[in-house]
């Protein structure tokens, strides 16, 4: 098997110019396709003059995390033969000045978690853990990534 694998999509611009106030304004709303996937519509958040029924690059980077995290959970889990009942996140993304840049500084991700056996609890909060170490998105990014899981029977 490959150790490389590539991903290919398009985003595309679907805002528009206009002028007010003497003034050039430019819409920051986009469509991201990838072949044989649903479009995402997006925008930048309000604060940067954006739309905020939209994704924007923000929230698509704490659910990258997010997917990441929970599908590498699932798979640790399944090879340690540890049955998940339910799964719900939450994540919490801040973005703040850092080194003179506005960047991303930190994602908290709360998993909860049902096992289906109470005898498992304590390995299944260990996996998150190596999940967490084995994660491509979390691997990926310069800033600080937090998992505060809880586990319940």
């Amino acid at each position: 098997m490959s150790h490389e694998h590539f991903f290919e999509g398009d985003l595309h611009w679907t805002g528009q110019a206009t002028q007010a106030d003497g003034k050039l304004h430019l819409k920051r709303s986009f469509t991201i396709e990838f072949p044989g996937k649903s479009p995402l519509a997006g925008s930048s958040p309000e604060v940067f003059h954006g739309d905020n029924r939209h994704h924007n690059p923000e929230t698509l980077m704490i659910s990258s995390l997010m997917a990441c995290h929970h599908l590498t959970y699932l798979a640790v889990c399944e090879r340690s033969g540890i049955a998940i009942t339910s799964y719900t996140d939450h994540g919490v993304g801040k973005l703040a000045m850092r080194d003179g840049k506005m960047r991303m500084v930190e994602v908290v991700l709360k998993p909860r978690v049902k096992v289906a056996d109470a005898a498992q609890v304590e390995r299944a909060v260990a996996l998150h853990e190596k999940a967490h170490a084995n994660c491509f998105m979390s691997n990926s990014v310069n800033f600080d990534v937090h998992v505060e899981a809880s586990v319940t029977a």
